[in-house]
C-alpha cells in the first residue's frame, strides 16, 4: 500500500533539507581546507623573509659546539633572528643544508633564511677560542685523527693511539651509556670509537688541549644527540650499537636528505626479509680502501664488516653519522624497493628486483671508474 501524498512530500522535503545540510557542511570543510592551505603557504613564505627588513637590528647569536639543526633553530628563534624554528628545520631538510659551524654570529633582522644559513655554514671563530676544528659528516676515525693532529701539536699516531687506549675507552664506556664495552671491543672491531665521534665544529680555550678532552667532547656530543632518541631506539628492537652501525651505512651511501630515509627503508626491507645488505662502503672499509670501485672479487673479502658475505647489520660503524642519518635509521621511509644504486652525482636509483638493479649497475658503473681515475690523477698532481 503506497504512502499518502502528504507523507511522501514530507519525506521528500526532509531529504532535501538533509542534502542541503550535508552540502553546507562539505562546503564549510572545503573552505576551511583551502583556508588552511592558503594560510600555511602565507605562513611559510613569511617565515622565509627577514624578521624586520626596515629596522635592520643587529643580533648576536652564540651557536655552541656540536649543536644540532633543531638546537640551532631554537636559538635563532629565541634570539629573534628568525620567525619560526619549525620552518627553519624543514627548509634546511628540504634544501639538504649541512655543515653548520659553531661560533659567535652577528646577524641582523634584515637577513632572510637563505642568508642566515649561508652565514652559519661559513662559520665564525668562537670568542676566546684558542683552537677549533671541524669534523665533517661521514668521516672515519683515521681521517678524524688526521684533522686533530693537523690542528694540534699531537702526531697522527699519538691521536690514534689515544683513540685505541684500552683504559681510556673503558673510562668513556663507564661514563657514556651509549658505549657498550662488550660491543665496541668485540673481536673483529677495528676501532672501538668508530662512529661515536660526532661530526661538528669543536672549539677549545687552550691551543693544545689534552687529547682526552678533545675526544671526550666529541663522544659527549654524540651521547647528547642519542639521548633524544632513547625511546625510539628501545622501541626499534635494535641495540644502540646496531642503530649507530646502520646510521653509518646510511651516511656513507647517501648525499641528500630525502635519500637517507629511502635508503634506510631499503635496508630495513632487506633486514626484515633475511637478505644481505650488500653495501659497497662496508667492503671498502673492510679493505681499508676508500677510493676504489668495488668489484665482485672485492666482495669476497673475509671480514665481519663485509655485508656481501654476512647477513644482518655488520659488526660496527664504518664512519661518523650525522644526526639525520641516526634519525633515518630509526624512522625509515616505507618503500617497496629492495635495491638502490648511488651515482657519483648524488642521485640514488631505486629498484624492486635484482634484474632491474643489475641493469642500472651496468648502465652507470662506468661513472665510478671515471671519478676514481680523476681522483687518482689529482693525487698524483
Amino acid at each position: 500500500m503506497s504512502q499518502p501524498r502528504d507523507k511522501r512530500l514530507e519525506i521528500a522535503n526532509e531529504n532535501k533539507t538533509v542534502r542541503k545540510i550535508i552540502a553546507i557542511i562539505m562546503l564549510i570543510f572545503i573552505l576551511l581546507f583551502i583556508g588552511f592551505i592558503g594560510g600555511s603557504v602565507l605562513y611559510v613564505n613569511s617565515a622565509l623573509k627577514p624578521v624586520d627588513e626596515k629596522e635592520n637590528k643587529k643580533i648576536d647569536v652564540l651557536i655552541p659546539i656540536g649543536s644540532s639543526v633543531s638546537e640551532i633553530a631554537e636559538l635563532l628563534e629565541k634570539n629573534g633572528a628568525i620567525k619560526s624554528a619549525l620552518v627553519f628545520r624543514y627548509y634546511v631538510k628540504y634544501k639538504n643544508e649541512t655543515g653548520f659551524q659553531a661560533g659567535n654570529y652577528e646577524l641582523t633582522t634584515a637577513m632572510d633564511l637563505p642568508e642566515i644559513i649561508s652565514e652559519l655554514k661559513e662559520g665564525k671563530v668562537l670568542k676566546d677560542a684558542a683552537m677549533q676544528f671541524t669534523i665533517p659528516e661521514g668521516y672515519q676515525l683515521n681521517a678524524i685523527a688526521e684533522i686533530i693532529a693537523k690542528e694540534t701539536n699531537y702526531t697522527r699516531e699519538e691521536v690514534v693511539n689515544k683513540l685505541q687506549d684500552k683504559e681510556f675507552i673503558e673510562l668513556l664506556a663507564s661514563t657514556y651509556s651509549m658505549l657498550d664495552l662488550k660491543e665496541i671491543t668485540k673481536e673483529g672491531i677495528k676501532y672501538s670509537l668508530e662512529g661515536y665521534l660526532f661530526p661538528a665544529t669543536y672549539a677549545f680555550e687552550e691551543e693544545n688541549p689534552p687529547l682526552e678532552s678533545i675526544i671526550t667532547a666529541m663522544v659527549e656530543k654524540m651521547q647528547t644527540v642519542l639521548d633524544k632518541y632513547a625511546d625510539d631506539i628501545e622501541k626499534s628492537g635494535y641495540t644502540v650499537h646496531e642503530i649507530m652501525t646502520l646510521a653509518s651505512l646510511i651516511e656513507t651511501e647517501t648525499q641528500k636528505s630525502e635519500d637517507r630515509y629511502k635508503v634506510s627503508g631499503v635496508f630495513h626491507n632487506r633486514l626484515e626479509n633475511d637478505m644481505r645488505l650488500d653495501s659497497d662502503p662496508t667492503v671498502k672499509y673492510a679493505l681499508n680502501k676508500s677510493d676504489i670501485q668495488v668489484t665482485y672479487k672485492d666482495t669476497d673479502v673475509s671480514s665481519p664488516y663485509n655485508t656481501y658475505r654476512m647477513k644482518g647489520i655488520p659488526i660496527g660503524p664504518i664512519a661518523s653519522p650525522r644526526e639525520e642519518s641516526i634519525d633515518a635509521a630509526l624512522h625509515p621511509e616505507t618503500v617497496d624497493e629492495f635495491y638502490f644504486f648511488a651515482r657519483p652525482n648524488g642521485q640514488v636509483i631505486y629498484t624492486k628486483t635484482l634484474q632491474e638493479h643489475e641493469k642500472v649497475v651496468t648502465s652507470y658503473r662506468h661513472e665510478w671508474h671515471t671519478l676514481i681515475d680523476k681522483q687518482k690523477k689529482v693525487k698524483e698532481d
